[in-house]
């Protein structure tokens, strides 16, 4: 608690003692943040309480001074706890919904949201400043989606050595050096997208894969889930293409475009992420082409387009439950617990018939303006 006072002259003779011939009184203004003492001469906001009493030097210290300080030393508040979220970027639904959970457990066990992330959600040496300036603020926790599972072993690993819990979401790094992680089963959702297009397929046709960017792990499990249970399941369903997207729309839609130019005969595309399916039904919407999409994540826009039958399906995350349990096992940690080192949240395939559903609507819907300013 640190106590601030302010010296100044004061022509006024104090009404409660005898002013010495050779002294000026002097007015001591004390600062209490939070707290009122019995001798406030005025109103201030709560954050700042001004104090004033009236006394010549000699008697300030031996008298006004210790009074004050058994109220000072009464002020003293535990410091609320701070947990940093970065995600990999800020503008997809996905990730509006990720820091609603985490603020829906903030306001559950009173801990405060540091929410940051880059622009782009390829740009790794953004993040990697972004967690080193928390690290060095000594946040309480840090739960991080690495951008890169290669780039981001060094930040994640220096956390933890300076005895700050990191909590990977949705995506993983290449250390062991961590608290816990919290994910989709991706290699589990790629197979299930597999499954859906070996069925609508009847086992036999062509697909491409519009997929979202190296060294991004999530992702990369999706589309080796996708590969294998196509391979091991559906042998007479040829991946003919894959391009990278980069996480970016006009980029998945020109790769979308591409691929359906280069392989006329296509019959389905697989999108890995958000943006990659919006860019791949852009596409089709635009050659008002048959080829069936099945897309991964959502948004109005990809609900829309499953409605009115541009998507066939689209394999859904839990994000805002993926922010809440990151927040939740962040707090579990700093109070002495230790969560599960890997949490899995099963993904769900969501079509025309069941997207109105009240448990799917409940995932694919969250009430943001509840939790988002």
């Amino acid at each position: 608690m640190v106590l601030i006072v302010k010296v100044r002259a004061h022509d006024e003779k104090p009404v409660h003692e005898k002013q010495a011939s050779d002294e000026k009184p002097y007015r001591y203004s004390v600062l209490v943040p939070g707290h009122l003492l019995p001798f406030t001469t005025r109103a201030a906001p709560r954050h700042e309480r001004i104090f004033s009493v009236t006394m010549d030097r000699r008697s300030f210290t031996r008298r006004g001074f210790l009074a004050l300080a058994p109220a000072a030393a009464g002020c003293k508040r535990e410091k609320k706890r701070i947990i940093g979220v970065v995600p990999q970027g800020r503008t997809h639904l996905f990730w509006q919904s990720i820091h609603a959970g985490a603020i829906a457990a903030s306001r559950e066990t009173g801990v405060e949201i540091a929410w940051n992330a880059p622009l782009n959600e390829t740009d790794y040496n953004g993040q990697i400043q972004i967690v080193e300036s928390m690290i060095n603020r000594r946040l309480d926790a840090i739960a991080l989606s690495p951008i890169d599972r290669k780039s981001m072993v060094g930040v994640v690993e220096r956390a933890m050595k300076q005895g700050i819990p990191v909590i990977i979401f949705d995506t993983g790094v290449e250390t062991d050096l961590f608290t816990c992680r919290i994910a989709t089963d991706n290699f589990g959702a790629g197979k299930m997208a597999a499954e859906r297009i070996g069925k609508i397929l009847n086992g036999k046709g062509k697909v491409a894969i519009v997929a979202t960017q190296p060294g991004a792990a999530s992702t990369i499990a999706r589309e080796a889930g996708f590969e294998q249970k196509l391979a091991q399941d559906f042998p007479g369903v040829k991946i003919v293409d894959k391009r990278f997207g980069m996480s970016d729309f006009a980029k998945s839609l020109a790769v979308a475009e591409n691929m359906l130019t280069a392989h006329p005969e296509l019959d389905a595309l697989f999108a890995s992420n958000e943006t990659s399916s919006v860019g791949a039904a852009q596409a089709l919407k635009g050659r008002k082409s048959k080829v069936k999409l099945v897309g991964f994540d959502f948004s109005p826009t990809l609900i829309e387009d499953l409605n009115n039958g541009v998507i066939d399906a689209l394999v859904a995350q839990h994000p805002f439950k993926m922010g809440y349990e990151s927040v939740k096992a962040a707090v579990m940690k700093l109070d002495g617990g230790n969560p599960p080192k890997i949490q899995d949240l099963a993904a769900r395939l969501v079509t025309r018939e069941n997207v109105n559903d009240p448990d799917v609507q409940a995932q694919i819907n969250p009430d943001l303006k509840k939790y988002l300013p």
